[in-house]
């Protein structure tokens, strides 16, 4: 972290209050103060277009405006579609320019390791200031001893479902293994309500639906050690199969060629009765009872319950979602972007974006789990824990590299996508552990 003399204070507008950059991070983190700089910067910070639209408007503007405030830095941020943000990060990588700061989904950090900045030194302050990270926010954002981005958030999808569909298909409560899912399943296509899943080339909702099913029935890419590919198996070729009768007995058969945002307008318009999603379908819902309504012309948000995904015979998993900020190592504006990242993370500051995100997501931090936005909506409240579950991509070993770059190329998703269309669920399988084994020995 860089010093500046005590002597240098930053009076702040309105408030008559000062904070001595020098003394450290605490001060700066209480109270979302930081010193002006010495000349204009701009800090070019790159984020997905979020799935909450009142946090992107937040950012954009009053959270800009005040990073010019408080700390002189003029803050561009730009927001794309997530499955754009992999290719401007390798176009960034290959020019040698683009934003100094990038979000990363999952464990895209691991890939990108030796072109990002060393941000230790931010990380470690704020971990220890907010009450230390989630393990899964640590795990993605470290490589070799050396922290390689700053966690942002954590959160996840659960199924959102329709909770007077499911209870006219004869499921008092959401069902709790497949083959109670797929038995309600039935009855819900049959009625025009089917479920709706993706598998298509598309950062979240297929991989978050696809590994932790994978799991549940006992499958896994490696061994512990992280090299040892043992995806064809008896319990992945089992996983297979029911897959495939699954998707054609109980879903929207489109879903091969859906993305992220597909199944939450499927979902709002009445044509899928359950999905596996973040908490966006219903904030959107909540945010809009006039314009989503059930048949019934109620509300549609008041008819929206979460749920985790079935339990198979292996046991219930989830996959986190882990957001991280990675500076990159091109940039020419490392301190101004780490006193940004420093900035955009204290408690006052962030907390008008977390309590934007109406429990869309959780802090990277455990001091989040504190806030009061888990009482707001007992809906929500199951969103709550969700970074403590669960499994991460490349499990039974680490979300390393080549973990990152199996997710990357969908592999675990178009396994099943294959057998989906038709390919015996045993080639399938076979076909799925050589790709996993060439990212493994690469």
């Amino acid at each position: 972290m860089a010093r500046i003399a005590r002597r240098r204070l930053l009076k702040l507008s309105g408030t008559g209050a000062v904070a001595a950059h020098a003394g450290g991070m605490a001060a700066i983190l209480a109270s979302g103060r930081a010193p002006a700089l010495a000349q204009e910067t701009t800090v070019h910070w790159l984020r997905w277009t979020d799935f909450v639209p009142a946090s992107d408007a937040l950012l954009k503007g009053k959270i800009t405006q005040d990073c010019k405030k408080a700390t002189g830095i003029n803050l561009k941020l730009e927001t794309v579609n997530a499955n754009d943000l992999q290719s401007r990060i390798t176009s960034g990588i290959q020019s040698g320019a683009g934003a100094d700061i990038i979000m990363a989904f999952g464990n895209w950090t691991q890939l990108y390791a030796d072109s990002l900045a060393d941000v230790g030194d931010v990380a470690e302050e704020i971990g220890k200031a907010q009450g230390g990270y989630y393990e899964v926010s640590k795990q993605i954002a470290t490589a070799n001893g050396k922290w390689i981005g700053v966690p942002w958030s954590a959160g996840g999808g659960l199924i959102a479902w329709r909770k007077s569909w499911l209870e006219e298909a004869g499921a008092s409560s959401f069902p709790g293994d497949w083959d109670s899912y797929r038995a309600i399943g039935k009855k819900l296509k049959a009625k025009n309500r089917p479920y709706g899943q993706t598998a298509g080339h598309t950062f979240g909702d297929a991989p978050g639906w696809w590994y932790p099913y994978l799991w549940s029935w006992g499958g896994k890419e490696v061994e512990a050690d992280g090299k040892t590919v043992v995806l064809n198996s008896k319990e992945t070729v089992e996983s297979i199969k029911f897959a495939a009768a699954l998707w054609k007995e109980t879903m929207d058969e489109g879903g091969l060629a859906w993305d992220d945002t597909n199944n939450n307008r499927a979902f709002l318009s009445q044509t899928v009765s359950a999905t596996l999603n973040g908490a966006s379908i219903y904030i959107e819902a909540k945010r809009k009872p006039d314009t989503y309504k059930t048949e019934k012309g109620t509300p549609m948000f008041q008819d929206i319950q979460h749920a985790h995904m079935p339990k198979g015979p292996a046991g219930q998993y989830a996959s986190p979602g882990v957001f991280t900020d990675m500076l990159m190592g091109y940039s020419k504006n490392q301190k101004a972007a780490k006193d940004f990242m420093r900035w955009i993370r204290s408690r006052p500051v962030y907390d008008e974006w977390f309590t934007s995100q109406q429990g869309y997501t959780c802090g990277a931090t455990l001091e989040w789990e504190k806030h009061k936005v888990w009482d707001a909506d007992p809906v929500m409240r199951p969103f709550h824990d969700l970074p403590r579950v669960g499994r991460l991509v490349g499990y039974a070993g680490p979300p390393n590299r080549k973990a990152a770059e199996v997710v990357t190329k969908y592999i675990i998703v178009d396994m099943y996508a294959k057998a989906i269309q038709g390919m015996p669920a045993e080639e399938a399988a076979k076909w799925a552990h050589s790709e996993v084994a060439k990212a493994y020995t690469s």
